[in-house]
């Protein structure tokens, strides 16, 4: 569903959870409490220091009943055959309630982490997710492919097991409109931004994805869309407010997410941000966060105060809203402190 809009005659979906942040113990603990506490569904990302794939499948293993979800997994740095094949072994292991997530990060990071070329990601991403798919329904004459990004040519030398779902959905991560776009010709579904905010998502991230809907020949049901929202829960709310400001300020000195930022009028601010920066300012980083900001991107507070915030701010954006807990600047363990009191606070 490309709003996100509730279905009439159906209780609201329990909102997902994003693990980022501590070790693997942690990543256990957190996915086992929030299928006990009732959440729809459990995600997972990755950085240059966290594998998605190695949380998946220690997800899928201590739990039975909840969605387990890479948001995202690095569509870069893979072969399509590695990837296809790591997401069918954890469809597997999981008993089919894998979401492969997968986005491409900035240009920076394409080059210089992936050593990957960053030309046209929108266009590597159209031809991927086809292939995996192709990897997915291969029978014993195996795959030809021949492509801007990618050369395949695959004879089976033994019989073709096919997968416990030929049809595992993949989610493509997305800012700008080209990208939203390419999700909505070739994914399942649109993994949105921690920045977006309610107009972003409406005059930007919605008209973008039914362009790219429309472009596939597919419906608007087709096209799932889910997407984080910062979550800071604190008995003093001026702390959960600084910890949603750290995280914004984070975000704001990547030059991708720019056209959130001015949709709202925040270009100076972001500058002030850049600034600080540059000199490794911390401090100064967070105090040149609006409270604005804050109020359109987050949610922070006490318990009742989040609750509040989100049903009047985020309930209905998304068909999947996944509450994500800020981890720039924090502690391991306040981290997981914040990650508890989410679960507690929106489990049933």
């Amino acid at each position: 569903m490309v709003s996100g809009e509730t279905v009439p005659g159906k209780s609201p979906r329990p909102p997902g959870i994003v693990l980022l942040g501590g070790n693997l113990r942690t990543v256990v603990d957190l996915t086992t409490r929030a299928e006990a506490a009732g959440f729809d569904s459990v995600w997972t990302t990755e950085f240059y220091e966290r594998s998605a794939t190695i949380s998946l499948a220690a997800m899928a293993q201590c739990s039975e009943r909840v969605t387990i979800g890479s948001a995202i997994a690095y569509a870069v740095g893979r072969s399509p055959l590695v990837l296809s094949a790591e997401a069918r072994d954890l469809d597997e292991l999981s008993g089919g309630r894998l979401i492969l997530g997968l986005g491409t990060g900035t240009r920076t990071m394409q080059r210089d982490w992936h050593g990957a070329d960053p030309e046209a990601p929108a266009l590597r991403v159209e031809e991927l997710v086809p292939l995996l798919r192709r990897f997915w329904t291969m029978d014993d004459r195996g795959v030809d492919h021949d492509g801007r990004f990618y050369s395949v040519h695959l004879r089976p030398t033994v019989d073709v097991v096919p997968p416990l779902r030929r049809d595992i959905p993949v989610y493509l991560a997305g800012v700008n409109a080209r990208m939203i776009r390419a999700a909505g010709t070739v994914a399942d579904g649109l993994v949105g931004h921690p920045i977006f905010t309610r107009r972003y998502v409406e005059e930007v991230v919605r008209p973008a994805l039914a362009a790219g809907i429309a472009r596939s020949g597919r419906q608007d049901g087709d096209v799932a869309l889910a997407g984080y929202v910062i979550c800071s829960i604190h008995d003093d709310p001026a702390v959960a407010r600084a910890e949603a400001k750290a995280q914004i300020a984070f975000y704001a000195v990547v030059r991708t997410y720019a056209a959130v930022f001015a949709l709202h009028g925040y270009e100076h601010d972001v500058d002030t941000i850049r600034a600080a920066w540059k000199r490794r300012d911390r401090e100064a980083m967070i105090d040149a966060v609006p409270d604005g900001l804050v109020d359109i991107m987050a949610v922070t507070g006490t318990p009742e105060e989040a609750r509040q915030r989100f049903s009047e701010d985020f309930k209905g954006l998304y068909e999947h809203a996944l509450l994500y807990s800020p981890s720039f600047g924090l502690s391991d363990q306040r981290f997981s402190d914040n990650v508890h009191a989410i679960i507690e606070t929106f489990g049933r």
